[in-house]
């Protein structure tokens, strides 16, 4: 049997299959076609943005802009595959400064939708319009039009209509699009957008304002949110934004943006570098909003790597979540993040004389050589641990400098009220502290620190004292013994289900060591919220003790043991917050006070 000779298998695609495909991986649904296409207005150096959807987009999506439009020659090129203007050589990929680059949004879109493009360049008598259908030009012709670009795109999908039918209802697929234009506005302060769904007026973001306005303009339950600026720097790495306080966040939903050189991503990783700058700060599950903008060097950052363009992948990953991490935590070492009495401050009140964070763009980014000097932030604030009024020695205030000095060395007057929390005056108001929240913060910071110094004290009992157990609690205390003798317990098995305690450690005088001791035993075999939150066995142990070992509500105090505790707290690194994600303090300005009687 004669065999027949086999024919090629390898074939070039004919170019509407091949713009399908790009189509696919470009347009997922009408969000993406907003997305492309504001970044193209953006690019083309828009000082007006205008979007509006029909049906989600799923109808008719238009977008126009004023800038600086296109000739008659780059019209009858735009729809060819990789076709761009905004890159020559593959160079030009190492150091990408526009938010599009790849030349395939237009042809991509057209390719699965109706579309018209009308456009005029600066200097031009006559602008063009160009028609399409399904990815075949149906006709160039003059047209009257403003320098600028507008963008109309019919009944998407109309070629692919099972990619159509995964389309989400016209409700979800406008919210995806909202998603897209609000992320598009806070990254581009400087430029005016404007939003219609199905003819109505749904934003209107002016240019040239501050991110708190806009945030604010964008949301308006944000003013309840409690945001406070961040703005950070280590090496060539900017981080600025804003964060929300610890004390109003709440577990379920949450908005976060992300930026990196002025372009929206999502990267799972940085946000759960974030939120480990909350830890102790917050409950389990608890999840605040975030608007972070990050500026660092372009070699560090590949922006090519997503057709959507919405993903990036950095040069030092780990790099890069330590310092998210630690700049969320250093910004939550600060008054602002401190519980409030009343509505939230204005964020761009926070920092006196400040017009809040701003965001660094494509344009000021540093790069390698410079670093991230020209944009530092100010020096850390020393004077948030100022919180006090001098007194004189007989009891009366400073002059009318009412210079503020560190907890310890002004001695403010103390009121202990129902045996439970602490009440200090401020220069602005009065703090009132929670004694139990705040002396396990104290504990709790001060017993890490023991760890990893390896220093740990405990105090021989004259009597000791045993305590049963069951057999999971005899198996969690024979996990623990390293830790509990590094925290100062000296706990050894007495027999097979009891323990025998010779030593605590002592952290105040009202200390009931076997108390502590049974409900430790509880926690950390039975588990807790505060448990699950915990990285290690040694944070385990730190978090327990510091919770049922601290100081309780309902214990009297005396001034000494209330100026002591005041030193020690604000002596932490977060002193604003137990570790429960609870406050430790509330405070409550002079101007509340003065509104709540009326002089305002």
């Amino acid at each position: 049997m004669t065999k027949r000779p086999r024919r090629p298998r390898i074939r070039v695609l004919p170019d509407p299959v091949a713009n399908q495909i790009a189509a696919g991986e470009v347009v997922e649904r009408p969000a993406s076609v907003v997305k492309e296409l504001v970044e193209n207005a953006l690019d083309a150096g828009a000082g007006t943005v205008r979007v509006a959807i029909e049906q989600g987009g799923k109808g008719r999506i238009v977008v126009a802009d004023d800038g600086c439009g296109m000739v008659r020659e780059d019209v009858l090129l735009c729809l060819d595959r990789h076709a761009t203007s905004k890159i020559r050589h593959a160079e030009d990929l190492r150091d990408i400064h526009t938010l599009g680059f790849r030349g395939e949004a237009l042809p991509s879109i057209a390719a699965v939708s109706r579309m018209v493009i009308e456009t005029a360049a600066e200097g031009q008598d006559t602008g063009s319009r160009l028609r399409s259908l399904a990815g075949k030009m149906q006709g160039v012709a003059d047209a009257a039009r403003r320098p600028g670009t507008t963008v109309d795109v019919r009944n998407l999908f109309l070629n692919t209509p099972v990619r159509a039918r995964f389309l989400r209802s016209a409700g979800v697929e406008t919210r995806a699009v909202s998603e897209v234009v609000h992320a598009l506005a806070l990254a581009n302060l400087g430029v005016r957008f404007v939003f219609e769904v199905n003819g109505k007026g749904v934003l209107d973001l002016q240019a040239g304002r501050d991110l708190p306005t806009r945030i604010g303009q964008v949301w308006p339950d944000a003013d309840e949110a409690g945001l406070i600026p961040l703005s950070t720097q280590r090496g060539g790495l900017r981080l600025s934004g804003a964060v929300q306080r610890p004390d109003l966040a709440r577990p379920g939903f949450r908005r976060v943006h992300l930026f990196v050189n002025g372009r929206p991503f999502r990267d799972s990783r940085v946000v759960k570098a974030a939120d480990g700058g909350y830890r102790t700060t917050v409950a389990q599950g608890v999840k605040p909003w975030l608007f972070l903008f990050l500026a660092a060097p372009r070699g560090e950052v590949d922006v090519n790597v997503h057709p959507g363009k919405s993903e990036v992948r950095f040069h030092r990953r780990r790099g890069i979540d330590d310092f998210v991490e630690a700049s969320v935590r250093e910004t939550l070492e600060g008054i602002d993040s401190a519980a409030a009495w009343g509505r939230p401050a204005d964020i761009r009140m926070v920092r006196e004389g400040g017009s809040g964070p701003g965001h660094p763009g494509p344009a000021g980014t540093p790069d390698e050589e410079e670093g991230a000097e020209a944009g530092a932030p100010d020096a850390p604030d020393i004077a948030q641990m100022h919180l006090f009024r001098a007194r004189a020695s007989n009891g009366g205030d400073v002059a009318e400098s009412e210079e503020t000095l560190l907890p310890g060395t002004g001695r403010p007057s103390l009121l202990q009220i129902h045996n439970s929390f602490i009440l200090a005056e401020t220069r602005d108001g009065v703090i009132i502290v929670d004694q139990h929240a705040a002396h396990e913060r104290v504990l709790y910071e001060g017993i890490i620190r023991g760890f990893e110094s390896g220093e740990g004290e405990g105090q021989r009992l004259l009597f000791p004292f045993t305590v049963r157990l069951t057999r999971p609690e005899v198996d969690v205390i024979r996990s623990m013994v390293g830790p509990l003798a590094r925290l100062g317990f000296d706990v050894s098995l007495f027999g097979r289900d009891a323990i025998l305690v010779q030593a605590v450690p002592s952290p105040h005088r009202y200390f009931d060591a076997e108390r502590c001791v049974r409900e430790m035993i509880h926690e950390l075999t039975h588990g807790s919220d505060l448990m699950r939150s915990a990285r290690n066995q040694n944070e385990r142990v730190a978090m327990s003790f510091a919770c049922k070992g601290a100081i309780k509500a309902g214990q009297s105090l005396a001034t000494e043991e209330m100026q002591e505790l005041f030193d020690q707290l604000f002596a932490t690194e977060l002193p604003y917050h137990d570790i429960h994600g609870r406050p430790t303090i509330v405070r409550l300005g002079l101007g509340e006070l003065q509104r709540k009687f009326g002089r305002t």
